[in-house]
């Protein structure tokens, strides 16, 4: 973590606190991964058919063909009788050479049918165009609601479609219902205006916000404005697919499998609107009610490594086999330690004899035979080795007896230089050579000495500074504490520059790479330049010798003088001054320190991958975890800034805005529709939605407009409850105005529709597409 503000970071982030005396510390809350919505058998539901026979005519089965789930059920009802995912799973089942269909929740039953599950709209619309599935999951409802008549249904249909549905769509849905099911009847409507007529609407802007889309449709005097109706790409399917792209993206390792099914429950559980999102999203990672209110854990699957305890008997076996090999190591060691000193001595004994004869010859000649048979270059030189050996030998015997080495002193090994004081003159050639190496050995001597004094007074000097900064925080505290902060800023400093260096060494824009880039350009081009033949420019053969790219050392490293002492490491000073600001200093803490600034586990980042705990990386429990946590409030905040999802479209709020004050400029139709903002549909549930929507309005719209914001009293079955009651009412020239017979089918076509004030239009005055 680099260092990037040398103040004190616990003003910008607040640190986890022990809990109070007497309290334990409260528990994060873990939650199992949900299974797939498998919900087992469905009995069939025949007594509203037996029902419906009584006036077969008045009793209209209702379908509401939602992208997240078709309820269906007779208009009598007060609920819907069945509930079903548009979904099927076909398959042929080899070991009873038959073929089989789940529709449905019952697509869910095992890992077979999921793999083959498909569904009746296309993805991320609410147009059906998978036309085998949707009729498999018409004759799931019918058989379901008990409907036995032999070749049709016998009964009216009310079916819900989606705003602007393709005439193609709607084709296809009426060849179905009247050729394949022989419906008396069929009426159309669009889901979120049979919710509004529900929930007593009269004029104003509906906000149907459903698994696919969310749309804005302005009603006024019951009539809905379609020419006017606006769409945001962004539904309940879109924000499970965002929230496990979040989720792949955070934890790109994770073992378990995470599905679409997961998502929607950790929409609905845990997920909720903020009501100021900017200022909770800035906040939400501190630690201060992160465990206990914002961060929730999802347990997933997982099988922990079983770890062997071994008894005490078998630990005290371990132990003695770990013993008695380290003694045979020990003894295998002082064997070889033996034989290398004997192979020592035997040199030594060797060269001591090769020295006798060297003494002992009579002729130059002969020494020379002597000394060039060993490989030496004179005489010195095998002194050097006879004495190396035996100092050697000395060692190792000290060294296994334990005695103290026996080191010579400096000023003594002056002493050892004799032909130093002989003059030139009375010295041969070879006197003469090793004169100058004992001259040079000396002024090595000496340069230890210098050393070893400059080492003795810097301890001095250190010892001196120790004692007057001691008499100084006993005298003058407050001075000698202010000079400690000061002097960890100026490292903190430091620090920082150094990171920033070490930043700008990679960028090759930057002025460090610039002036390498120079410098390399310039060494270059130093030294002789050859001409090409026959004339021209000179010739650049930079590379062809290898002493060429000494020049890229040159640049890495910078040439350091003899005496310059290496630099002290500011992280090690800064611990140092910290270790001082903990004992004396009463403002300054443990998480005041550099360490507690770089613990990971103290970061943002752990906070978000892995809550307020610490993590234990090899725990296959922890492994298998996700945390929810800015992803609470980051998935639903799409509907009002889609540009958090990549969504190039306005939001919610700029939608309305621009239907209301561009697209109205009747100062009454404005009120109207602002007097009345109904939510409907799954993705308006979460429980501060109308608050946040009308606070969003009330500061986006004039001030002397009075908005309102209501939610359907059910959001999601209100549709269908609406279309039953709908056919219910004792309106009937009304309901037959929209509704399309049988012998009108069949006289003109799939393509005809009724134009009602609860369906789509075709007409050139809304220029609408139906």
């Amino acid at each position: 973590m680099t260092i990037t503000n040398i103040s004190r970071i616990a003003s910008e982030r607040r640190l986890p606190t022990p809990p109070p005396d007497g309290q334990t510390r409260s528990q994060p809350r873990i939650y199992p991964a949900p299974d797939f919505p498998f919900k087992g058998y469905q009995p069939p539901q025949p007594d509203g058919w037996r029902q419906s026979a009584a006036t077969p005519d008045e009793s209209a089965i209702v379908i509401d063909n939602g992208a997240h789930t078709i309820k269906a059920g007779f208009s009598f009802d007060k609920n819907p009788r069945l509930l079903v995912p548009p979904i099927v799973a076909k398959f042929k089942d080899r070991k009873y050479n038959k073929y089989c269909a789940y529709v449905g929740y019952d697509a869910y039953a095992d890992a077979t049918t999921r793999g083959q599950i498909r569904t009746a709209f296309e993805q991320n619309t609410s147009i059906p165009t998978n036309w085998d599935i949707m009729e498999g999951i018409y004759d799931y409802i019918f058989l379901k609601l008990g409907v036995d008549n032999q070749g049709s249904v016998g009964r009216p249909l009310v079916v819900t479609e989606a705003v602007a549905n393709l005439p193609h769509s709607r084709r296809m849905m009426n060849e179905m219902l009247f050729e394949c099911y022989g419906a008396p009847s069929v009426t159309m409507g669009i889901d979120s205006l049979f919710s509004y007529r529900y929930n007593k609407g009269t004029s104003g802007l509906i906000v149907s916000s459903s698994h696919t889309s969310t749309h804005v449709i302005p009603v006024l005097d019951r009539k809905p404005q379609m020419q006017s109706c606006t769409r945001l790409n962004w539904g309940g399917s879109q924000a499970q697919e965002f929230l496990l792209k979040l989720l792949r993206l955070k934890y790109p390792t994770f073992p378990g499998k995470m599905t679409m099914e997961q998502m929607e429950t950790y929409i609905k559980q845990y997920c909720y609107l903020s009501r100021d999102f900017s200022s909770e999203i800035a906040t939400y990672l501190d630690w201060t009610g992160l465990e206990e209110e914002r961060d929730i854990i999802i347990q997933y699957p997982y099988t922990e490594q079983v770890v062997v305890e071994k008894s005490a008997e078998e630990l005290a076996r371990i132990a003695e086999r770990k013993k008695e090999s380290g003694r045979r190591l020990q003894e295998q060691a002082a064997k070889m330690r033996l034989e290398k000193l004997i192979r020592k001595e035997q040199e030594l004994e060797y060269y001591q004899s090769v020295h006798k004869q060297y003494l002992e010859a009579t002729t130059k000649k002969e020494q020379r035979r002597i000394l060039d048979d060993e490989e030496l270059k004179d005489e010195a030189a095998l002194e050097r080795v006879i004495r190396d050996l035996d100092k050697s030998i000395r060692k190792s015997r000290n060294k296994e007896l334990g005695a103290p080495e026996e080191e010579e002193k400096l000023e003594e090994q002056l002493n050892k230089f004799p032909l130093l004081d002989v003059p030139d003159d009375q010295l041969d050639e070879e006197g003469l050579k090793e004169k100058r190496h004992q001259r040079l050995m000396k002024s090595g001597v000496e340069a230890r000495i210098r050393a070893k004094e400059e080492k003795e007074r810097e301890r001095a000097r250190a010892a001196e500074e120790e004692r007057r900064d001691i008499e100084m925080r006993e005298t003058r505290f407050d001075e000698w504490l202010a000079g400690r902060r000061r002097q960890r800023d100026q490292l903190l400093a430091k620090i920082k520059e150094q990171a920033r260096q070490k930043a700008d060494s990679g960028n090759r824009k930057g002025i460090a790479s610039q002036m390498r880039m120079k410098t390399l350009a310039n060494l270059a081009a130093d030294g002789p330049k050859r001409k090409r033949r026959g004339g021209g420019e000179y010739d650049d053969d930079f590379g062809a010798n290898d002493e060429d790219w000494g020049v890229y050392r040159t640049v890495a490293t910078e040439p350091a003088s003899d005496d310059e002492e290496p630099e002290e490491d500011p992280l090690e000073a800064l611990k140092a001054v910290e270790s001082e600001l903990l004992e004396f200093d009463p403002e300054f803490s443990e998480k005041d320190t550099i360490e507690a600034q770089n613990d990971w586990t103290k970061s943002v980042l752990h906070a978000f991958l892995r809550g307020a705990r610490p993590a234990d990386p090899d725990s296959q429990r922890e492994a298998n975890q996700i945390h929810l946590n800015v992803e609470r409030i980051r998935v639903p905040e799409v509907v009002f800034q889609p540009g958090i999802a990549g969504v190039d479209q306005a939001g919610l709020v700029e939608i309305i805005e621009g239907i209301v004050m561009g697209r109205f400029s009747d100062r009454t139709q404005q009120q109207a529709l602002l007097t009345d903002v109904f939510l409907t549909g799954g993705n308006t549930m979460f429980p501060t939605f109308e608050e946040r929507l009308k606070t969003e309005l009330v500061a986006a719209m004039p001030d002397d407009f009075t908005i309102n914001v209501r939610k359907a009293s059910d959001p999601i079955l209100d549709a269908w409850k609406g279309a039953a009651s709908w056919w219910n009412s004792p309106d009937t020239p009304s309901r037959e105005a929209a509704t399309v017979t049988r012998a009108e089918y069949l006289e003109k076509g799939s393509d005809y529709i009724k134009e009602h004030e609860l369906g789509n239009f075709v007409s050139p005055l809304y220029g609408f597409g139906g």
